[in-house]
Parts: C-alpha cells; structure tokens; sequence
C-alpha cells in the first residue's frame, strides 16, 4: 500500500513537518537563458501514491516501473550546466593551463605543453551527490526519495581544469566581485582567483569594489589586481575589495559590463547574491554577451543547499570557542552563573550546533529550526533553574534567528531584503533575570554577542584550504565554458552546480539528523516545546 512520504532527497528538512517558516523565496528573477528544460517523463499524477520531492519539485508516481529511471532523467536535466555552447557556435582551443611548474616545451619549432598524465578533468567526470544507500526510512538519518528508500543514483559535474578552453587569455578581462557581510576567507578565495587567471595567461584582472554597488557607482572606482597586489591579503580578514549589500538594476550591472568589456565574472555572496548573478547570467545570453559568470558560496551561516560546507563556517566554529569558553568561565566564576552566547544563524543553526558539539561546555542549545518555549513547566526558564539547583551554573548556545516567535515582529529589512530580526540574545537576557528574580533565585547573567568579531577573522587552515580549491575551480569552470554556474563541495568531491538548484531554497538543520541528535546528546537538554 503506497503512501506519502515525509522524507526528503538531498537532507532537506519537511518545513511543515517542523513547523519552521517558510521558504524564502531566493529565486525572484525571470530565465530566458537556452537551457535543457525539464522533461515530464513517466510522472504521473495519483493522488493516491504521491511522495512530494522536495528537491525535485515532482510528484512521482511509484507504481509506475520506470518511476526511478524519470526520476534521474529529471536530475540529469536540471543538473545539466549552462554553457556558452547553448547561446555560441564557437569551438574550443587546447587550454593554457599546464600542470607543470617548468611551464611549455619547444619541440620541432613548435611550444608544447607537457603535463602530468591524467592530469585534467573530462567533460563526463561525475560525482555522486549522495553516496549513502538507506536500507529502511527508519535508519538514523535516512534520505529516502520512495517508500522503500530505494537507491537512486544521482550524479553531478565534477570540478577542475579541462584540456579545451572557450576563451583566449590573452584577449580575457575577468572580474571580481565580493557582496553581502564579510566572511573569513573572502581575501583567500581573491587570491587564488587571480593566481590562477595569470597562469592561464590571464593580463586584465579588475575588483568590482564594495559588491554590486562597483558596477554603477561612479565614485566607486575598480581595482587592477595581480599576483603582487593579492600575494599577501589572505594574511587579513575582510575583503581587499570590500562588501555590500543589496545592489542596482540588472540591466545597469551588465550595461557597465558591457562598458567594461569584461568576460568572466566572479561572484562571490550567498542566496541572494547568487540569485542576482544568475539574472546576470541570464541577461548576458539575452545580450548574445560572451561572458561567464561563475559564483562562489560565501556564507557563514553553512546554508547554501546541497554543499558539506561554505567557507567561513569552520572558522566561525572556532571562533566561536572563545566567546564560548569566556562564558564557560563567566558562568563557573559566578555564584549562580549564566553564561549566554548568540552566535550566527539566520535561518539555520549550524554554527550554533556545531559550536555547542566542539565546545562541549552547552547545556543548552537553541536554533531556528527547533521551535522552543522559554516559559512553563517544559521551557527553557524551567530547565536553568533545574541545572543551576543541580551543577550551580549553566551556558547557553543560542543563534540569532531562534526563537522569534517570541519577540514582535519588525517590519524592517536590509539593503538585501533580509527582515530585520529581533536581538534573541537581550529577549532571553532579560527573561532569565526576571525569571530568577521572580522566584527568589539569585542569577549572575553574562552575556557575549561575539558577531562581528567572528565574521572580521582570518580564515583558518581549514578554510584556507577550501578557499584555495574553490577559487582555483571557479577559474577552471569559467574557462570550461561553462556560465550560471556555482563551485562547491558535495561528500568530498569539488563539484560544479547550476545556480538556479543551489538557489531554490537556504540549507537546514534537520531536527531528525543524525548531527543535531549528537548535540541533543552532548548538551543533555530536553524538548522545550
């Protein structure tokens, strides 16, 4: 007997299932781009053996025999890259790029490059988006696409320089472009952006200064880069190019580039920023325009969809230690200790969990995702009185985006649209010492908002690493051809993405994973709900 399902592919969580809001909407622009369209397959239509998939946006009918085989012809489609074959008749040449630090050879009057056998990526290299086969949907952490938690393979491009170009570098201007808040490793992903372009023989590098503001403010001039301007600005946080929000019309941004004559585009922000560099993308081909755009996820809050990870997330982790371990000693100084730490997190709780699970210092831990009460026999309020009557103190783990059902809602937003969210961290502050106050508790609060002190560092070895291979690949894809497209990291394997898939919705915690059970089990708490 079928049944609806309420799993979902690619460790989405169900919205309604967990009662979060809803999905914002990062995708608002119209695609005239040529693209492979979706085809409708054997889908079907039954009501009755209906499993919604999420990521697929599909009803897929699983009696159906050949259900498995539409699924990835679906998959295959929309994961099928943009290139500028689909808007140019033109030909590759053989890449500029060589493997070999000595550089070309001259054999009979004519210059060779020798490489490293097997030493680029072809054209059908793929990786496997999710390399687990659940037996049962009742095995911890199981992403099942059917009933029967069938195994559906489901492949995508891999990353890395390939044997044949679509551009000549030395007729190429590229260009960079960082927008949105900072992040640890911005300067990292720069320079190995301009590394790369100067091997292929790359002469015209220019930064877009201060985000897509670069393109249309006149006062906002861009910056020559090279090897010598960018050698040593992954020793600094921040961004050598600067960062801002929000951004001009898209025909106003792709007029000044046209002006400029740039070819290849950097784009280096979140959601949203992808979500304008696809309309980029888009008009560029409208424009029968030779330009790739090509992003790099950069947020710190971990959310981009389908990736392990963005850069920036690892050293927020880490950084987050010390404003974790300052309240750790705050709280286990005081008579009655509090220690409360708000970190990063808009729509998911990411560096919150993973700070509270390397810390190991939490008993609490609260995130976007979880809906939680701070009053009542159940809520939070309950729970310190508990640990403070039995450890003496206590420290708390919350991320800026939990709990603001709690607070009045703002009807402000940011330059980039985002709703301006309530401070959580002086809401639970405040009811912490009115509770203990209330019964007659004497509580000792010390509370650490360490924002912009994490966002401002210098990305560790860790993401020094992933900036290093993210901006070497956004390079290669760019000169692969290929444009509207994103660079990430999928189970280990550096991976090339249509933006418009990594866009459809912001990554989760999922309260039924496996991670956020190990930090339920690391913090001891309970279910505040």
């Amino acid at each position: 007997m079928a049944f609806v399902s309420s799993f979902n592919a690619y460790n989405v969580v169900n919205l309604a299932k967990h009662s979060l809001p809803p999905k914002r909407d990062y995708y608002p622009f119209s695609i005239d781009c040529p693209r492979l369209t979706r085809s409708p397959g054997r889908v079907k239509n039954k009501q009755s053996t209906l499993v919604r998939v999420v990521s697929a946006n599909q009803d897929i009918d699983f009696t159906d025999p050949e259900w498995k085989r539409s699924f990835q012809d679906d998959f295959d489609l929309r994961f099928n890259l943009p290139h500028l074959r689909d808007v140019f008749d033109i030909k590759p040449r053989p890449t500029t790029f060589s493997l070999k630090n000595r550089g070309s050879q001259v054999i009979d009057n004519i210059d060779v490059l020798e490489d490293r056998k097997n030493g680029y990526v072809n054209e059908d290299d793929r990786a496997l988006l999710r390399v687990i086969r659940y037996s049962s949907p009742t095995s911890a952490g199981a992403e099942c696409i059917d009933p029967d938690c069938s195994w559906v393979e489901q492949w995508v491009h891999r990353a890395g320089p390939r044997k044949q170009i679509y551009f000549e570098p030395g007729e190429v201007k590229a260009g960079i472009v960082t927008c949105g808040g900072l992040c640890p490793g911005l300067n990292d992903v720069i320079r190995q952006i301009v590394f790369t372009l100067e091997l292929y023989g790359v002469k015209q590098i220019v930064g877009m200064q201060y985000g897509y503001r670069g393109f249309f403010d006149e006062g906002v001039p861009e910056i020559a880069l090279s090897r010598q301007v960018v050698q040593n600005i992954n020793l600094a946080g921040g961004s050598l190019l600067g960062v801002s929000r929000g951004g001009a019309n898209i025909s106003d941004i792709v007029d000044s580039i046209q002006a400029r004559g740039i070819d290849m585009l950097f784009v280096l922000g979140g959601n949203g920023t992808h979500a304008g560099a696809n309309e980029i993308h888009n008009e560029c081909c409208r424009r029968k325009m030779k330009v790739s755009v090509v992003c790099v996820p950069k947020t710190i809050d971990n959310d981009i969809l389908l990736m392990d990870k963005t850069f920036g997330f690892d050293t927020a982790v880490e950084e987050a230690q010390r404003a974790i371990n300052s309240a750790y000693i705050e709280a286990h100084s005081a008579y009655h200790g509090i220690g409360l730490v708000k970190l990063m997190g808009r729509s998911s709780g990411f560096i919150a969990m993973h700070a509270s699970l390397a810390s190991g210092q939490i008993d609490v831990c609260l995130i976007p995702e979880v809906p939680f009460s701070l009053d009542g026999p159940y809520g939070v309020l309950r729970h310190l009185q508990h640990l403070i009557q039995t450890k003496g103190s206590a420290v708390i783990c919350v991320a800026e985006g939990a709990g603001q059902d709690l607070l009045e809602k703002s009807n402000l937003t940011d330059a980039s649209g985002n709703v301006v969210l309530r401070d959580i961290g002086v809401h639970i502050q405040h009811q912490i010492k009115k509770h203990f106050k209330e019964i007659g508790v004497p509580a000792d609060v010390k509370y650490i908002d360490p924002t912009y002190m994490i966002r401002a560092c210098r990305a560790n070895a860790s993401d020094a690493i992933l900036c290093t291979v993210l901006g070497q690949n956004a390079v290669h894809g760019a000169f692969a051809g290929y444009s509207g497209i994103t660079v990430g990291i999928c189970n280990t394997h550096y991976v090339y993405l249509p933006i418009q898939e990594v866009i459809s919705s912001p990554k989760y915690v999922d309260p039924n994973s496996r991670m956020w059970h190990r930090c339920l089990t690391s913090t001891g708490q309970p279910d505040f709900s």
